[in-house]
């Protein structure tokens, strides 16, 4: 709680005040009319069909996700519409009030009329109807040379996933239309599994398994300045986290749907990170690797590397598959890939996002993208050093690798705390309510990323925002309540 107090109070600082409190309300009254009257609002004047871009306009007039969205165009990628669906399907569990289980619906259901014929999602969703008939949406009529590529990358089919899967759970699976578009999903991740367990980036089709011979990663025989194949989209990705990402969702699949074909998916998964962790000197991973499993190059400052930052996202999955499976496979590669990510850390303790392979020297681009050791004119929309979680990791590794069968089984059952209310909780609380304008709308000091910077907008609605700050209305109401 403590840090998402400090990230609010920064949020609530540029936020202005404008509905004054009524001292004749309890404040859970108050929480609850205040939650009621922003949900409202960013489901019935800030919805569009049902979903939502990253960060608005106070007018609402412009929008953007990555980017400027001119069309009526929505966004999957978090935190767009399912990040969005998520946090009113969670305080609808907390809550029970219909408003809120409407406004997760119709998310869902935004989510369904973008879902491909591959069974997953892109990065947006296209309304325009014009533009909607460039893509292979499931339930337009099929046309040719329509893009057809689910993505992985950035939590993008994954994020819907979670939400269609959640709901579909809260409904009782009665809902044929979303329980239908659910395990659609869910079927089509399992069919574009390579057979060696991984993903790629995306797929607009389904591998056959005889062209995709199983071997573990290795060393190419020297190092490509430049990857001249532009396949790398198709090869077996770890960026952004999307194999954690993909395994994550089929273990609470397996949950949801009790499936042994999701968990096997899963477990397939983790076993292509232990035949993807590189041999010796750098016993960790790539962001990419190509189909004879050396890596690769992907975009122009994406080098084939050795990397700190999907390394540890590894690391992670393969806790957490140890812990659902008992199986000590998933361990075995941990204690040296931890080592020697701890010998590679940079003097001021980060990790560099890339180590030059067999050499372990950081590898960085200047501004015009020219491959460099140094890091004095790095380019500023990338992160090329990154935060080290490595004495987490270390500590997580520890405990789990002493666990007991039984104290497995209580690790794999355990359910959320519920909230508890506190002084600090019910002062931001406070702020939070005393900052909503007279629509029901946060808006915050900032400014439109895409729109240049002589755009006059200064002031903005961000999804993240109202995510975090329904959140917190939200788990404060169910911990005042008791519920």
């Amino acid at each position: 709680m403590n840090r998402l107090f400090a990230l609010l109070i920064t949020i609530i600082g540029a936020i202005a005040s404008f509905q004054p409190v009524d001292a004749n309300d309890s404040l859970s009254e108050r929480a609850a009319s205040a939650l009621k009257r922003s949900v409202e609002f960013y489901h019935g004047k800030v919805a569009l069909h049902g979903g939502y871009v990253y960060r608005y306009s106070d007018d609402l007039v412009k929008r953007e996700g990555e980017g400027k969205v001119e069309t009526e165009k929505v966004w999957v990628q978090p935190p767009g519409t399912p990040s969005v669906g998520m946090v009113y399907l969670e305080a609808y569990e907390f809550l029970g009030e219909g408003y809120l289980l409407r406004a997760a619906r119709d998310a869902a259901e935004c989510l369904i009329q973008g879902q491909l014929r591959t069974g997953g999602w892109r990065e947006s969703v296209e309304f325009d109807p014009a533009e909607r008939k460039k893509f292979a949406y499931r339930v337009e009529k099929p046309r040719d040379k329509q893009n057809n590529h689910t993505t992985f990358d950035d939590d993008k089919t994954q994020s819907a996933m979670r939400l269609l899967m959640w709901l579909d759970q809260v409904l009782k699976f009665k809902d044929e239309k979303l329980h239908e578009a659910s395990l659609f999903a869910l079927d089509s991740v399992v069919k574009a599994q390579f057979p060696n367990g991984s993903w790629g980036q995306g797929c607009d089709s389904f591998p056959n398994p005889a062209d995709y011979p199983v071997k573990p990663a290795s060393y190419p025989a020297e190092f490509v300045l430049r990857e001249p194949s532009k396949k790398y989209w198709y090869f077996y990705t770890l960026n952004d986290n999307a194999m954690a990402d993909t395994i994550d969702a089929l273990l609470l699949a397996t949950k949801i749907y009790g499936d042994a074909k999701y968990r096997n998916a899963a477990i397939k998964g983790g076993e292509f990170l232990i035949l993807a962790q590189m041999p010796e000197p750098q016993p960790a991973w790539a962001q990419q690797y190509n189909w004879d499993m050396h890596p690769c190059w992907a975009r122009k400052f994406e080098p084939a590397s050795i990397t700190g930052g999907e390394s540890q996202g590894a690391i992670r999955i393969l806790l957490r598959l140890f812990v659902e499976t008992g199986d000590k496979k998933f361990l075995a590669p941990i204690p040296k890939a931890l080592d020697y990510l701890e010998r590679s850390r940079l003097p001021n303790g980060q990790m560099a996002r890339f180590y030059e392979l067999r050499t372990n020297k950081p590898l960085y681009f200047t501004k015009n993208y020219e491959l460099t050791y140094d890091d004095s004119d790095l380019p500023t929309h990338y992160g090329f050093k990154l935060d080290g979680k490595l004495d987490q990791l270390r500590r997580e590794y520890d405990s789990v690798e002493k666990l007991t069968e039984k104290e497995f089984v209580a690790r794999r059952e355990v359910k959320p705390s519920k909230p508890k209310s506190s002084a600090s909780m019910e002062a931001l609380v406070k702020k939070l309510i005393e900052s909503l304008d007279d629509r029901g709308a946060w808006v915050e000091d900032g400014q439109l990323r895409y729109h240049g910077k002589g755009d006059p907008a200064r002031r903005v609605i961000d999804s993240s925002t109202f995510i975090r700050i329904v959140g917190t209305l939200s788990r404060y109401l169910v911990a005042v309540r008791g519920l």
